[in-house]
């Protein structure tokens, strides 16, 4: 028997629910995915799977002997990969989670580009922006904005952007343009559901001031925000990553200059592994690149 095929077929099956499933994710048939799981039962003298008529589901051993064949099958590849000294070409798959803005506006284009640069790369990007747990969701790396930075990972901050106040040329025209903080009261606010309430601090070299939000539209993305700003329906807090080109061709005016809102930082998220593979390193160095210098 081959013990590292029948892991692999144990272990997608785990992960898809079925032997079809498993049997079309690895380009073979039902049976021999059956067979396979079958030989390594018997060779561990556990059964590993329940067998349903549509599903299969994890036994109680099968559910501890998952993680340790997902280990051996990973150490197994990356020895493989380290062992092959004559292309030191990138292989596989990387998993990458990241905010929906961000993966959107920036890191799509560069995870064209890492496929087009390395031809035997696999990338799997998840935009969410919800906290993405790398271990739990077995992804290699995360991109997170803001919010506690859980004990057990490795993470690295990136960057550290300010929120600047923005409007269209068009809303300024209809409405003016607010010359001091307490002018924005009387301006509606697009914004983001982040939960921050409905005064927000403001700085600048004079010192803070405290801003009631007169909130007239909130919605829960970042890149439909900046579109409702961009139409003139009200003025916005947005991340300086994400307007500076905007600005710079004059699509939005930055409003109150000497003012801006709480920063955004990001950090760059990954499981405490031994080691990593050359595949998650190199998309690891593209991604330390290409958000340091947004």
């Amino acid at each position: 028997m081959d013990r590292l095929r029948a892991m692999a077929a144990f272990v997608r099956v785990a992960e898809l629910g079925s032997l079809s499933a498993a049997a079309r994710a690895l380009a073979t048939t039902q049976p021999t995915i059956s067979k396979l799981v079958a030989a390594l039962e018997a060779s561990l003298a556990v059964r590993l799977l329940e067998r349903g008529a549509a599903r299969a589901t994890l036994t109680d051993e099968g559910l501890r002997f998952l993680e340790s064949a997902r280990r051996l099958l990973e150490d197994y590849d990356e020895a493989v990969a380290d062992l092959d000294l004559r292309r030191r070409e990138p292989r596989g798959l990387v998993r990458i989670a990241a905010p929906m803005a961000l993966g959107e506006l920036r890191l799509n284009s560069l995870m064209l580009r890492a496929l087009e640069r390395h031809p035997e790369l696999q990338i799997d990007l998840v935009l969410e922006d919800r906290f993405v747990d790398p271990v739990a969701e077995r992804f290699d790396l995360a991109v997170r904005i803001g919010g506690a930075l859980p004990p057990d990972l490795v993470a690295r901050e990136l960057a550290t952007w300010p929120r600047y106040i923005v409007a269209s040329p068009d809303y300024i025209r209809r409405h003016g343009r607010p010359r001091k903080p307490a002018d924005l009261a009387r301006h509606p606010f697009l914004r983001y559901p982040n939960g921050t309430g409905d005064v927000l601090t403001l700085s600048s070299a004079q010192g803070s001031a405290k801003m009631p939000l007169v909130t007239r539209y909130s919605i829960n993305h970042a890149v439909a925000l900046l579109d409702a700003v961009r139409e003139g329906a009200g003025i916005a807090f947005q991340p300086s990553w994400m307007v500076r080109d905007l600005l710079k061709r004059k699509e939005l005016v930055r409003l109150l200059p000497a003012w801006s809102g709480p920063a955004q930082t990001a950090y760059l998220i990954s499981p405490g592994h031994r080691r990593q593979a050359m595949r998650v390193q190199v998309m690891k160095d593209m991604l330390v690149r290409e958000i340091q210098a947004l």
